[in-house]
């Protein structure tokens, strides 16, 4: 039953992770069309600084999710110590100062893998994003130098 439901959950907290990274890489190559970022270290740092924290809304919502799971399966009262569980367990941490029941358990080393999949696509959303941007930049310098 515990995997039925974290599968379930992972596949569903995915989904804001997407959303997450769908919504940055959006605007980032709408602010490239409108030529608000792509040619000054500054601008390119602050859209990638936004990406940043845009990603982290959705990590927070992801563990909030998973905090509701384990409200909902009873292992909680608190949504603090939920939402602290789910904290510990989306990142890996392993604190194991709140360990859940026997029935549950599996949950926690679940939403470990949610969380691996979901940093691992953040990295390669930051990645692909200023890679994107030194390479518009890049290009808008070898434009604008005199050629001799």
């Amino acid at each position: 039953m515990a995997i039925g439901i974290g599968v379930g959950v992972i596949l569903s907290v995915l989904v804001i992770q997407a959303l997450a990274a769908g919504v940055g890489l959006e605007a980032i190559s709408r602010s490239l069309a409108r030529r608000w970022v792509g040619v000054s270290v500054w601008w390119n740092g602050l859209a990638t600084l936004m990406l940043i924290v845009l990603l982290l809304v959705g990590h927070m919502a992801q563990v909030a999710v998973w905090a509701r799971v384990f409200l909902a399966t009873g292992e909680f009262e608190d949504f603090s110590l939920a939402f602290y569980h789910s904290a510990v367990n989306y990142t890996t941490l392993g604190y194991g100062d709140v360990v859940m029941s026997a029935r549950w358990r599996l949950l926690g080393p679940l939403e470990a893998a949610s969380g691996t999949l979901a940093f691992g696509w953040s990295t390669a959303v930051i990645v692909t994003v200023v890679l994107r941007l030194v390479r518009y930049r890049r290009r808008a310098q070898v434009r604008r130098s005199p050629r001799v």
